[in-house]
């Protein structure tokens, strides 16, 4: 899909909605004059939100039911706003997402937050294109934003631009990449070298690997080598704890690569699981991640509500909730519209300050943390708005 519109620009209004009293997501100068392309609202009265989860796929129930959880929290804490969330769900298939997606609209649903799956979002996105309705899916993935599919998921290239642009302003000049020969491996891969062209760090090596232990361990000499004559000053690790990240910081410094000599870093998050940061290999490396002091608030909020700690995901369903709510509040009937999405000011949500761009995708401010002695310290706070360098 291809967002074929052109901005149109028109005086900025400022709108603001409190979401209770610990923290609050706003949307800042946001321009609601002006059609861009979704459905006319009555914002005084009750506004129609469907919420797309897969509660009937066996492997993601828990996380369906705290993304519901989190999404009712939102609708709870708004306040001269009130939203109709429709909860329905894709058990998990693009087929049943495009289908019950449909049904939403045609019960009235005039936004669509989720799905989570790439498929199922992209399904959903196409289903009701022709209706006008806009999506926020929690998907990550870029390739299937545009025109009425917006993401809310924290995106390779956002993390890998805010990873290198700090990399690069600490002095760090010759990196190699190292990242799983798989899909995921890949675009972070071309993400991170993406960012790297916009600065003065040179990506001067990328070593893939199949995700076996064997294939890893034989990958080891092939970076130390790289590293050595390259003369490398940092290592760039796309591997999650799920994948392939504690046997490689584990290796790559056994084998000579030390972290003391060389700058480690990871794409991904290394405090998810918290064990990660009693691994020898991520001392002293560097990593992005969304406002802590925001997340904290929500999470404690949420944990003293529902008697259990929130998924890390389901900060997205309050946020796309909560961004609803804040342009529902500007009283224009535009205010769901793919232009009223997009204005450059963004929000303000629980994992800090985020904006959907005109493609589809997202930017969002993130900190860099450093692990020292076992424990997250942040080295480079996030930003507080969009009017900072690189934004």
């Amino acid at each position: 899909m291809i967002d074929g519109f052109v901005h149109l620009r028109k005086s900025m209004r400022t709108v603001m909605v409190v979401l209770g009293t610990l923290f609050a997501l706003t949307a800042c100068n946001v321009d609601t004059s002006s059609s861009f392309s979704g459905p006319k609202i009555d914002a005084g009265k009750p506004v129609p939100v469907a919420l797309l989860i897969p509660k009937g796929y066996e492997n993601s129930a828990s996380l369906a039911d705290s993304l519901e959880k989190a999404a009712l929290m939102a609708v709870a804490d708004l306040q001269n706003v009130t939203i109709d969330l429709r909860v329905y769900d894709t058990a998990g298939s693009a087929a049943v997402a495009a289908q019950v997606a449909q049904k939403a609209v045609d019960e009235g649903a005039q936004i669509i937050l989720g799905p989570l799956y790439q498929e199922s979002a992209n399904a959903v996105g196409l289903a009701v294109a022709d209706e006008g309705v806009n999506v926020l899916s929690f998907s990550n993935n870029t390739s299937i934003a545009g025109g009425n599919l917006f993401l809310l998921g924290q995106t390779f290239e956002n993390t890998a631009k805010r990873l290198v642009e700090f990399a690069a302003a600490q002095g760090k000049r010759r990196a190699v990449i190292v990242y799983p020969s798989n899909t995921e491996g890949e675009i972070a891969k071309i993400a991170l070298e993406n960012a790297a062209e916009k600065t003065e760090l040179t990506i001067v090596q990328t070593q893939g690997f199949q995700f076996i232990r064997e294939a890893v361990a034989n990958t080891v000499p092939l970076v130390r080598a790289a590293v050595e004559i390259e003369e490398a000053d940092l290592v760039i690790l796309t591997s999650t704890t799920a994948g392939a990240l504690g046997l490689l910081v584990q290796m790559l410094p056994e084998a000579g690569v030390d972290p003391q000599k060389v700058q480690y870093a990871g794409l991904a998050r290394w405090d998810i699981p918290a064990q990660t940061l009693e691994l020898p290999g991520v001392q002293d490396g560097w990593f992005a991640v969304p406002d802590r002091d925001l997340f904290t608030n929500f999470s404690e909020r949420y944990e003293e509500q529902y008697e259990t700690k929130p998924h890390q995901l389901a900060s997205l369903a309050y946020d796309g909730v909560a961004a609803v709510g804040a342009l529902v509040a500007s009283g224009n009937s535009n205010a769901l519209t793919g232009e009223a999405l997009t204005q450059s000011a963004g929000f303000e949500g629980v994992n800090g300050i985020f904006r959907f761009l005109k493609n589809g995708t997202n930017e969002r401010g993130l900190s860099i943390a450093q692990v020292v002695d076992k424990q997250v310290v942040i080295i480079d706070p996030a930003p507080k708005t969009f009017g900072f360098s690189g934004f």
